[in-house]
């Protein structure tokens, strides 16, 4: 009974404090307004205590906000909002106390541009409103007379695009041409298998899908930028900006796991080390393991990011970084198709999941790089920046692929099977990059005269050991490897399938009809031997820059003269072949109003073909055999005019462009005729393009885009494609995307997105002169939808994403009938965010 009773108190005793904890809420209220007394809808507002407690609501139609904490203390209020500075006050808050800030004016920011970017961008929205790679210093978009777009780490965590093929599918006239890291743009189909990252060149292969959870943003930098990026693709440049530190504590943790077994983590911390914020980090990492929805495809990888960045005092900083890469899987060669039946390809001849690989196939990369920037500003006007990188990239691959078509012994194709080429390689290659320049500044009533002269020098080299084992082709009764010769079927060994005499392949067959994809016993292919000669190729450059403006017009002039050396069979029997090239730009800005400004360009770009030797098909035969350097380098033109506007406070951001580009010196004749060959080549693309994006309501984001092009091959080796489009090419692209906040009192904390796109039909792009047979690929619309759910003030956001929301049949793009690109099927994401 004593027992009971003394329950009774403790249960009644619990209540009362309950109770008691219940009733002794505090309040913050207030009303968030702009300069011109309008109110701010959707804005951020956060309470802190000293324990790190957090506590945040929005602010409604009104502009009014209201919090209840549940404890005194000190707290720290924070407010914040897209376009504006943030608002921070320290509040003293007592047990039952009502804290009425009334009216709080948040001003319009204005970000204070860095001539190097060492700290990291604060804006969380879809927009970035300046640009370091355009011309080296940063410029506002606004003030800049070239089409630039960019993708933020907002866009690109709202649709989930954790690689970065996804990341840019929302840019005008951008679109994959397949499966990997390649791009059309504009028009032109890239020829550079290079990449861009924070402005500076590294050297891998285009087959790696880069991890974008280190990324800060994406930018793609319309028309040839050889003024700012020396060797460059006339179409364009995508440029990778990684994360940089910043000056305030965030912290975030993301799990996924969705369709094809997909697992991914990633954590992001940033902050200062030091009371005095002068020195700072960043970490991000992020791990995945992944199949595909096409047979034996996987794709693992791991990457690791560190950043550091020291800023003593406003005129100096530093910083330091590094990437490394880790990935390991399979080198998806693509899908298929049956032999041209009566000249015709039925890309449905197979299904999309189909690959010729085999389940002991690998493909493993290893990247490390390492980048530094410094800046000091000496006095007021004169200023000096230097960034040097060293990036090492190794490749391991074993591979089965297809190598042509069977046919039987009288030399007529089989349709429905292929020859198999199997391949082991390893290369080593290592790139250097240093830039360095110095600024001044001249300002003078309303006329401003920014001056940069500077010095860039890259080198890379594929170094000695890289080689492969090769079997391809059908193999000779003395052993050897020997394209089939009909004439002449006694000189090849035979064998037979399905009734059907055939000479022997030196790797295996692949029956489409009745596909294997198993692990493959390779000690009985008879494999040739073959090394890739080293290779050391440098190139600098020495440029003068002058941005100028008086009153509301502003001009933006280029001249850099560039020298280029490659050394073919480096270090052994070499071949050394040097070219050089000046490269123009001028562009003229003027500003109709605050929120509109037209502007005018003409750039000029240039390609050696060594950078070429990849993904050019005319350029294939120089992969081992000798250096394509002995050609005149590619060169390109862009004309582009067109209108910014920046609209809501600097919220939305939208741009229209009209341009034409040139392309000159593209590699005609035979592939494997290399003393034959000839530099007349030519393509030509004119269009225009629009893209708009940003805060159309407070809780209502959007960026949409369309692109139109005319892309024409002017000249070629092959005469049936003259006057044709570009391989690889859509006269039509579309994209659109969006994310809505609900932000009624049932529903908020909820969200939706959705997104479209659509591409017009395009043909296979990779033709070298052996091989002419073009693919056109059917044009799609696909749908993506996206739910999200952020609880209040929980620091936690879940995502639930379904890509190609209607399971549509589509196709990215393709090399040839033997390489097409599908699209994946319908498939889901669930990811989890944590803040804190």
């Amino acid at each position: 009974m004593r027992l009971k009773t003394n329950f009774k108190y403790i249960v009644f005793s619990i209540i009362l404090l309950a109770a008691q904890f219940g009733f002794s809420q505090s309040k913050i209220t207030g009303k968030v307004l702009d300069t011109d007394n309008t109110a701010i809808e959707g804005a951020t507002i956060i309470v802190e205590n000293q324990e790190h407690q957090k506590k945040g609501t929005t602010s409604g139609s009104d502009g009014a906000f209201n919090i209840k904490v549940k404890s005194s203390g000190t707290y720290n209020l924070k407010i914040t909002f897209v376009g504006y500075e943030t608002y921070s006050k320290e509040l003293t808050i007592a047990d039952n106390q009502h804290i009425e800030l009334n009216e709080i004016i948040l001003k319009e920011a204005a970000e204070l541009l860095q001539s190097v970017e060492v700290i990291g961008r604060k804006r969380q929205d879809y927009n970035s409103d300046y640009s370091f790679s355009a011309s080296k210093i940063a410029i506002k978009n606004k003030e800049l007379p070239q089409a630039v777009t960019t993708v933020t780490k907002e866009l690109i965590s709202d649709r989930q695009a954790f690689q970065l093929v996804d990341a840019v599918k929302t840019v005008s006239n951008v679109s994959a041409t397949g499966l990997y890291n390649h791009y059309n743009i504009r028009g032109i189909t890239q020829a550079d298998d290079g990449q861009v990252v924070n402005g500076m060149r590294t050297r891998q292969y285009y087959f790696l899908q880069p991890i974008t959870s280190n990324l800060e943003r994406v930018e793609v930098i319309k028309g040839p930028s050889s003024v700012t990026f020396s060797s460059a693709d006339p179409g364009g440049t995508v440029n990778m900006v990684t994360k940089k530190p910043l000056d305030e504590k965030r912290s975030e943790v993301s799990v996924a796991t969705g369709s094809y077994g997909t697992l991914r983590a990633t954590v992001d911390f940033t902050g200062p080390l030091n009371e005095s914020k002068t020195l700072l980090y960043r970490f991000n990492a992020a791990y995945q393991d992944a199949d595909s929805f096409r047979d034996v495809v996987n794709n693992n990888a791991i990457l690791i990011s560190p950043s550091f960045s020291y800023v003593p005092d406003e005129n100096t900083s530093l910083n330091v970084e590094m990437i490394y890469n880790n990935a390991e899987g399979n080198l998806d060669r693509g899908q298929p198709i049956f032999g041209a039946i009566n000249g015709e390809y039925s890309i449905n001849s197979t299904p999309i999941t189909m690959n010729v690989g085999a389940s002991n196939d690998h493909y493993k990369t290893k990247e490390l790089t390492f980048m530094a920037s410094f800046n000091k500003k000496f006095t007021e006007n004169f200023g000096f920046n230097a960034q040097y990188m060293k990036q090492t990239w190794d490749e391991d691959l074993a591979e089965h692929r297809v190598g042509g078509s069977m046919v039987d012994i009288d030399g007529n194709v089989i349709p429905t099977l292929v020859r198999l080429r199997y391949d082991e390689r390893q290369q080593f290659w290592e790139t250097d990059n240093f830039s360095t320049y110095v600024t001044y500044d001249i300002k003078k009533d309303n006329i401003t005269n920014k001056i940069l002269v500077g010095y860039d020098a890259t080198r890379w080299e594929r170094k000695i050991g890289a080689g492969f084992l090769r079997a391809r082709r059908y193999l000779t009764v003395s052993g050897g490897q020997s394209n089939f010769d009909a004439s002449n079927p006694d000189n090849f060994q035979q064998m037979t399938i399905n009734g059907v005499t055939t000479p022997v392949p030196a790797a295996a067959y692949f029956d489409l009809e009745n596909p294997f994809n198993g692990a493959r016993d390779t000690s009985d292919y008879s494999l040739s031997q073959l090394s890739i000669p080293a290779n050391l190729n440098t190139s600098d450059g020495i440029y003068l820059q002058n941005q100028f403006k008086i009153g509301k017009l502003s001009a933006l002039v280029n001249l850099r003269y560039e020298w280029f050396k490659d050394v073919f069979n480096y270090e052994g029997d070499e071949e050394e072949f040097k070219t050089s090239a000046f490269v123009p730009r001028i562009g003229l800005t003027y500003e109709i109003n605050d929120k509109l400004s037209v502007y005018s360009t003409y750039l000029e770009g240039f390609q050696p073909h060594t950078n070429t030797v990849s993904l050019s098909p005319t350029a294939e035969g120089f992969f081992w055999a000798a250096s394509p350097a002995r050609f005149d380098p590619l060169e390109s033109t862009l004309n582009e005019v067109g209108l910014k506007g920046e609209f809501l406070n600097g919220k939305v951001f939208a741009n229209l462009a009209f341009f034409e580009i040139n392309q000159k010196n593209i590699l005609m004749g035979d592939t494997y005729d290399l003393d034959n060959l000839t530099t007349r080549g030519k393509q030509r693309s004119r269009g225009f393009e629009m893209d708009f994006s940003g805060y159309v309501l407070p809780n209502f984001q959007i960026t949409a885009s369309y692109g139109y092009t005319d892309a024409k091959i002017i000249e070629d080796a092959i005469e049936e494609f003259i006057g044709e489009r570009i391989g690889g090419a859509p006269k039509h692209n579309a994209n659109l995307w969006g994310r809505y906040d609900f932000t009624t009192e049932t529903l908020k904390g909820i969200g939706l997105g959705f997104g479209a796109q659509y591409v017009d039909e395009r043909y296979t792009w990779y033709n070298p002169t052996y091989a002419t047979d073009r693919v056109l690929l059917p044009e799609y619309a696909i749908c993506d939808a996206a739910v999200y759910y952020k609880p209040n003030n929980a620091g936690i956001q879940l995502t639930l994403k379904v890509n190609n929301l209607f399971n549509d049949t589509y196709w990215l793009g393709g090399l040839n009938p033997s390489r097409l690109g599908p699209g994946a099927p319908r498939n889901f994401l669930l990811n989890a965010t944590y803040k804190f």
